[in-house]
């Protein structure tokens, strides 16, 4: 795992989230907690070529956008990695936030590293190892995390709610996803 504080310079990276805001379709989507309908604790965009479904919620593709398209190109520089899809996600205060979890689902290559830019407003970043102890990292505004490939196999990671009021904060995970691109088969008759 590399943190790599100050990834995109203070003004970059104003810029960036900036366009982001606008440019992104953002939803706060449900999703079901003991039998009932609840909001997730954030919002969210999946950009890929194809849709794709985690935790009972299917994500619609969205088309990459030029500020999305150059952030890659610098991300997949200091990762040394090629991306193929990118999950933006949206804290809009301290409330917000993402439990526990594995970025391991079957989709997701374990060959490759998951880059995760952080944009606006400081959080922390917990992650553990198994049900060992807990690390916190502070991500502040343009820094970049590269967990390394494989790394989701055994460790879990989160962004807690906060105990301390904050800003809104956006983060781009990217990742390598494993598509299924088989097309139906056409008889020649």
């Amino acid at each position: 795992m590399r943190l790599i504080p100050g990834f995109l310079a203070p003004a970059r990276a104003d810029e960036t989230l900036a366009r982001l805001l606008v440019e992104l379709p953002w939803a706060r989507r449900t999703s079901k907690m003991y039998g009932k309908d609840a909001p997730v604790p954030r919002m969210e965009v999946w950009i890929a070529d194809h849709p794709y479904t985690y935790s009972g919620r299917t994500y619609q593709a969205t088309s990459w956008t030029q500020t999305l398209l150059r952030v890659k190109v610098e991300v997949e520089a200091a990762a040394g990695s090629t991306f193929n899809s990118v999950l933006a996600n949206r804290y809009e205060n301290e409330r917000d936030s993402v439990g526990w979890h594995a970025d391991n689902e079957p989709e997701m290559s374990n060959e490759y590293p998951i880059a995760s830019l952080s944009l606006g407003a400081k959080r922390n970043f917990q992650l553990r190892r198994g049900s060992g102890p807990v690390q916190t990292i502070e991500l502040g505004h343009g820094s970049l995390l590269v967990m390394g490939a494989g790394m989701q196999k055994e460790w879990k990671h989160q962004v807690p709610k906060s105990k301390s009021p904050c800003g809104l904060r956006v983060n781009l995970t990217f990742r390598w996803m494993i598509f299924s691109t088989a097309a139906p088969t056409l008889s020649r008759g």
